[in-house]
């Protein structure tokens, strides 16, 4: 059993640093830096609905069979959240461009995702995850960025690995967690390349919160946000 197991089982969270992701992603961890160039290609966030322009993305979708040791994309499909869990862009299917091939079959990314969802099946043995990727780029073009404009939530899914990607001339964007029943969390900033924080998602509410340019010039906060849920992909 991997170390941050029992932390997530304590806690309902746990950190990961950089090293510790590209050891779950071995021996194919030295190549996840490579994968950095493609969140500079991805497009506007068309759905916001809080008039911002601020984030860019891109979307995908896996499910990760158990019996047959296997990462499998499925066809492309909407996200989608009940508003229960998301107040601002809950009810909406959003279509976003998906995650570009090279990305997504690169063996990197497939050992990446599949020892996340090993970790959490650890504490959740199931048959297979259904498994949403999500590349953000937050950026500060128009001012401020909001990593989380929904707020402090949850997503509606079992557990989630935020993988921050990198962090280029900002300040803010420190990320919040507490028990879902209670005020009283933590607060920490992460700020290495290819760190991570791993959610309980059905324990805990997480924000982050907003970014500004540290230069004057644009600064930007990429993340890899992975959902991983037992029954099925969310849908209306």
């Amino acid at each position: 059993m991997h170390p941050v197991t029992e932390l997530l089982r304590a806690d309902g969270h746990a950190r990961l640093t950089a090293v510790e992701v590209f050891a779950l992603a071995a021996p194919h961890g030295d190549a996840l830096a490579s994968l950095a160039p493609s969140w500079h290609a991805l497009p506007p966030d068309a759905h916001l609905r809080d008039g911002g322009r601020y984030r860019s993305r891109r979307h995908a979708c896996f499910v990760q069979e158990f019996d047959a040791a296997a990462l499998v994309r499925v066809p492309h499909r909407a996200h989608w959240q009940p508003t229960t869990y998301n107040a601002l862009h809950g009810g909406l299917e959003r279509w976003f461009e998906p995650i570009a091939d090279e990305v997504a079959t690169s063996p990197a990314w497939t050992r990446l995702l599949i020892a996340f969802g090993e970790i959490f099946a650890a504490l959740r043995p199931v048959p297979r995850w259904y498994i949403e990727a999500h590349q953000f780029r937050i950026d500060t073009a128009s001012g401020l960025g909001r990593p989380t404009p929904e707020g402090a939530h949850r997503d509606g899914v079992d557990y989630i690995a935020i993988v921050l990607v990198d962090r280029v001339r900002i300040v803010g964007g420190e990320t919040r967690v507490f028990p879902a029943d209670s005020g009283h969390g933590v607060r920490f900033t992460l700020a290495e390349p290819w760190s991570a924080l791993l959610l309980d998602d059905g324990r805990v509410v997480h924000e982050t919160t907003p970014i500004q340019s540290a230069t004057g010039k644009t600064g930007w906060r990429d993340t890899l946000v992975l959902t991983y849920r037992a029954t099925g992909f969310q849908a209306p």
